[in-house]
This record gives C-alpha cells, sequence and structure tokens, in this order.
C-alpha cells in the first residue's frame, strides 16, 4: 500500500479496454467514499486536487487524509494535481509528495505551451513524479478553470504529435467535446471520435486524458431538484460515449461533478427527512455512502477497471 505514480496502471489500460478513475477530492468524506469504492472493487485509483480543493481545504490536510485512506485500506493511490496553472504550483506539489501533476498551459499559445510543459516534465521526472499535459481548451467551468464555449478549441491530432514529442509528457488530455461543469451540452451530445482515433494513431503509446466527463446523472439531478436544488437542463456526458472513448487509448477519465451531485442530494434528501438533525455526522455519512455507490458504479459499469488491481 503506497502513494504510486500512474506510469503502470496506465501501460497496462492501454493494453486494454479500461481506463482508470480519476476523481476529484475535497474533504474527508469524499476521499473515504471513494476509496472506499476503489478497495470494494479492488481497482487502481487517481484521487486528484484541484486548485478549489487547495484553496478549501489546504494540500496538508488533503495530503494526510489521503495516505490514511491508503493506511486504513491498503488501496494503492496516485495523488494527482488537477489542472495546475503554472511551473510553481507544479514544482510545490512534486515537493509535497503528489506523485502526478497536470500542468495546464492550454490558455498559452502552442509553442509556449511546450516550453512551460518541457519545464515541467523536466523538474517532476528528476523527483519520480510523471506529468500530464493539455492542449486544446475544454469549456465550462471547473473551480479556477472558466472557459466560454466560444474560446473552446479541439485538440489538432498533428499538433498532439508534435507536443508529446518535444515535452516528453507522460500523459495527455483530449478535447474532443467534454466540457467542465454540470452543463455539458446545449442540444445533442457529441464527442468527436473521429478526431480522438486520429490523435491516438498518431502516438498509440501515449495515454490520453478525458477532462469533464461526468455524466451528471439524472437521478441525483432529480434527487437534488426534489428535495430544494434548482438544477435545470443539467446535462453531462453519457456513459456509452465514455465507453467508446476508452477504446481509443483513453486512459484516465476524470470525474468531479457527479462526486458533489451524489453527496448533494443525498444531504438534501436528509435534511428533508431528518429536520431535527443538527449533527453533521448524521448527514455527511449518507453523503459519503452515495459516493461509495457511485464510485462504484463508474469503476465497474463504466471504466470497466475493476479487479485490475493487482
Amino acid at each position: 500500500m503506497a502513494l504510486v505514480t500512474t506510469k503502470e496502471m496506465f501501460a497496462k489500460a492501454l493494453k486494454s479496454d479500461y481506463a482508470i478513475g480519476a476523481f476529484n477530492v475535497n474533504n474527508m468524506e469524499i476521499i473515504q467514499g471513494i476509496v472506499e469504492a476503489a478497495q470494494q472493487e479492488n481497482a487502481e485509483l487517481i484521487l486528484q486536487v484541484s486548485a478549489g480543493a487547495r484553496k478549501y481545504a489546504k494540500p496538508a490536510y488533503l495530503i494526510k487524509l489521503v495516505e490514511a485512506a491508503i493506511i486504513d485500506t491498503g488501496v494503492d493511490v496516485c495523488l494527482h494535481l488537477d489542472h495546475g496553472e503554472d511551473f510553481d504550483i507544479c514544482k510545490k506539489c512534486v515537493d509535497d509528495g503528489f506523485t502526478s501533476v497536470m500542468i495546464d498551459g492550454s490558455k498559452h499559445p502552442f509553442e509556449e505551451n511546450i516550453n512551460i510543459t518541457k519545464q515541467v516534465v523536466e523538474y517532476a521526472h528528476a523527483k519520480g513524479v510523471v506529468v500530464e499535459a493539455e492542449l486544446g481548451k475544454l469549456a465550462g467551468i471547473e473551480d479556477a478553470v472558466k472557459v466560454a464555449g466560444r474560446e473552446a478549441t479541439f485538440t489538432v491530432p498533428e499538433e498532439a504529435a508534435e507536443f508529446v514529442e518535444k515535452t516528453g509528457v507522460d500523459s495527455l488530455a483530449v478535447a474532443i467535446g467534454t466540457s467542465h461543469g454540470a452543463y455539458k451540452f446545449k442540444g445533442t451530445p457529441y464527442l468527436d471520435f473521429d478526431r480522438l482515433k486520429k490523435i491516438h494513431s498518431l502516438i498509440p503509446e501515449t495515454p490520453l486524458v478525458l477532462h469533464g466527463s461526468s455524466t451528471v446523472i439524472p437521478e441525483f439531478v432529480d434527487l437534488c431538484n426534489k428535495y430544494g436544488g434548482k438544477l435545470d437542463n443539467a446535462h453531462g456526458v453519457p456513459e456509452d460515449m465514455i465507453k467508446e472513448a476508452v477504446k481509443h487509448g483513453v486512459c484516465k477519465v476524470n470525474i468531479d461533478t457527479d462526486l458533489r451531485l451524489a453527496m448533494t442530494a443525498e444531504i438534501r434528501k436528509n435534511f428533508y427527512e431528518h429536520p431535527e438533525n443538527f449533527d453533521p455526522r448524521k448527514y455527511l455519512g449518507p453523503g459519503r455512502d452515495a459516493i461509495t455507490k457511485m464510485v462504484q458504479h463508474k469503476i465497474k459499469d463504466v471504466l470497466n477497471c475493476s479487479n485490475t488491481k493487482k
């Protein structure tokens, strides 16, 4: 049981039709719920920390909570920085003990993105840490990441090949139509699978990453709304589309919104049914259980990565 990198898990996933779930964490109950699911499913696991999580819970707390989860369950975990905005943040997380970092230089011109990513790769690799980068821009909102739909751009396959060759990055997040947040599509859901296949054909040995991949499970949306929520026209990525993407080089699938919805729906229900409760354990506990159940579903039925941990 240990903190591990994604190197071995991605190498295995590339040879098979499964992906590793990368779940965002913000507090103890979320971490416990996710790791419990991974333990029950005997699945490899990535826990990732965003800018919002670092601000809310502080890195020291999150790192120790993840370490405690490993000790408690015996599950190996890759601790990943999600959307690191510059070299300094990536360096800080490497120095703090993260085993994987993402440098998101997608807001910069192509050559500048290459230079920033290469700098992070050189530093991280010297410390035994792996690096994810991003090419193309996903629309939507997630913590510090805010990209208007008109500014979103899909990944150019030929640029992806050049980018990987020049940076030496370990994995690449691609933009093929997913987006951050609970409002991913205004009309019919669409992912550019032809583009994904082309990227994979040009860099077949590079694990690809799909950001913004929550399904925005209708069950949780309905439950939130039933008990006072207001989530109108919230739509995510259909699970069949995630399954298809996994067949074409996608080894890491990022999930955050579905975690938030699962926990919030259960807490809202608990508040409504038990208005006398004022003990946080009485509603955070059921919220944690809802996360475990949802993550098990993702691992087993969507990502196909149950029993991948040997």
